[in-house]
């Protein structure tokens, strides 16, 4: 069972940036695909961002395209999101989630990481 651990949440004033880190206890076949999602008090999760482990070609949502990055390291196991010009709106929990087979709709995904918080506000 992958676990992957989510870090780099935390409080950022509109306008701010976080970068936020996402650790996977086991190395992924080419074949899988990394991504980040989100979810609000009252909302489903979101799809955000997503990466193919193998090619590394991206993939975003509009509500972040040009705001938010998704990268990886393979060595490290490891993907990222890097949020510039953070909006109040983008206030929710963060997750990291994989799957296997190189799909990004959040049903698709085999394992998820439990989270990380961030909150935009002055």
């Amino acid at each position: 069972q992958v676990q992957l651990v989510e870090s780099g949440g935390g409080l950022v004033p509109p306008g701010g940036s976080l970068r936020l880190s996402c650790v996977a206890s086991e190395r992924f076949f080419s074949s899988a695909t990394l991504a980040w999602f989100r979810q609000s008090a009252g909302n489903g999760r979101e799809f955000l961002a997503g990466i193919r482990w193998g090619y590394g070609t991206t993939v975003y949502a509009d509500s972040v395209k040009g705001r938010f990055t998704i990268s990886r390291d393979r060595a490290d196991r490891s993907v990222y999101l890097q949020m510039n010009n953070l909006k109040p709106e983008d206030s929710a929990v963060y997750y990291c989630a994989a799957d296997r087979n190189g799909n990004f709709g959040v049903s698709d995904m085999d394992y998820w990481g439990r989270g990380t918080l961030v909150t935009v506000s002055s």
